[in-house]
């Protein structure tokens, strides 16, 4: 295993705010990358604010969102709407292997910020840019959130629902996320690609195509003819052994048997009905699927009789697939999460440091940065502007300008 990381020496501008965006360059940055995070001043990046709007939880003196996404980068006041910021701006271009934006279209061209006019500064430049709902298109131009274009717009947030219950709000950022491990792995793509070619590339990616992507094995079967499917009546569903089930203490369970022939008898002994197995509405997949709110009744009384813990020791016992629905408290202890190193401590000098959640992408050759503090707005105004060669009289220069802070 290397020493030295696997991008380190690679330059990224992220000009992106809130999370998709900043949090592809988060992960170019766990693996070595120099990530600037370029901020309005005097507000910065919105996604500062983040953990104050409900229902995200508060904690004390931990601004825990833009720790997530914003970990191990460098940050610099810069008003990009003054003209005196042109010149450092075109100089983190020149300096720049990757650029990451999530501007509108509009935006873009009003602050000069698009693809075209940024390549001829730098033609080996991989431009990264991430929307809503695409780049072309009657809703092109649309404001966006995850839960809008990733959840909503895609038809996840209609799937993944009850019968008859109003759709529910997603987790914040987890459209986010997922959107953001697709921009950077375009990203390592145009890298791979600039090793062939010797020239840099534009890099898209959507909310909208990634939520489609999501929901794209239902999603491929409405595209063939397939009638689509409604949500799911847990009651009377297409299948009782692909279902969840309440214990005694009100926890949840799903169950999610594939190879029914083998596991139905394993199972009606394991929950002390082998009876059921004689049972000629229960005996083979087309009758099960037939009487599944009979089976559901069965077993919804059959799970309420015992709690959680006894269930998994019976359901373990017996070699069979199921799933715990856990809290949020249980997944921030699970020891298995904890022993494949998905929570890892961020290395802030104190003597008991937080745990943050580490990227999903790994390569067993390469050692990760340890995750280091987010910068707090403008902390790294004064050494990036150095790095690109102003001297003293001309950073007074920006500042008489007010383009940067």
């Amino acid at each position: 295993m290397s020493n030295t990381p696997l991008l380190e020496g690679l330059h990224v501008v992220d000009l992106a705010s809130f999370i998709a965006g900043p949090a592809a360059a988060a992960v170019l940055g766990d693996f070595g990358a120099d990530v600037i995070k370029v901020e309005p001043p005097q507000v910065g990046d919105a996604y500062r604010s983040l953990s104050r709007i409900p229902p995200n939880p508060h904690v004390e003196g931990v601004n825990y969102p833009w720790q997530l996404d914003n970990r191990n980068k460098r940050s610099i006041a810069l008003n990009l709407k003054s003209p005196g910021a042109r010149p450092v701006l075109e100089s983190l271009v020149r300096r720049a292997d990757v650029l990451v934006t999530n501007f509108p279209p509009h935006t873009r061209e009003k602050l000069g910020l698009e693809y075209d006019a940024l390549v001829p500064l730098n033609p080996r430049l991989i431009y990264a840019d991430v929307t809503g709902f695409g780049e072309e298109g009657p809703d092109a131009h649309l404001p966006d959130f995850d839960v809008t274009a990733y959840w909503a717009r895609s038809g996840l947030m209609d799937l993944t629902r009850q019968r008859d219950v109003p759709p529910a709000m997603n987790a914040f950022g987890s459209g986010d996320h997922s959107t953001a491990i697709t921009l950077f792995a375009g990203i390592m793509t145009a890298l791979c690609r600039r090793e062939r070619t010797g020239r840099g590339a534009r890099v898209t990616a959507s909310l909208l195509a990634d939520g489609a992507w999501a929901a794209s094995m239902w999603l491929q079967a409405v595209l063939v003819g397939a009638k689509p499917p409604r949500p799911i009546d847990r009651s009377d569903p297409p299948n009782a052994l692909g279902n969840t089930y309440r214990t005694a203490d009100d926890r949840w369970i799903v169950l999610v048997f594939v190879n029914e022939d083998k596991q139905v008898p394993l199972f009606l002994k394991a929950i002390g009905r082998p009876e059921a197995a004689e049972n000629p509405r229960y005996a083979d997949t087309p009758s099960r699927r037939a009487h599944a709110a009979e089976i559901v009744a069965l077993l919804d009384k059959t799970f309420a009789t015992r709690s959680l813990a006894e269930w998994r020791e019976v359901l373990d016992a017996a070699g069979l697939t199921y799933g715990v629905v856990q809290t949020l408290d249980e997944c921030a202890h699970d020891p298995q999460l904890l022993a494949n190193r998905v929570f890892v401590p961020i290395d802030d000098g104190s003597d008991e440091p937080h745990l943050t959640i580490d990227s999903p992408v790994r390569l067993d050759q390469e050692q990760k940065v340890r995750p280091g503090p987010a910068p707090d707005l403008g902390e790294h105004t004064e050494s990036v502007r150095r790095d690109l060669g102003f001297d003293t009289a001309g950073i007074e220069d920006l500042r008489r300008a007010e383009a940067v802070a």
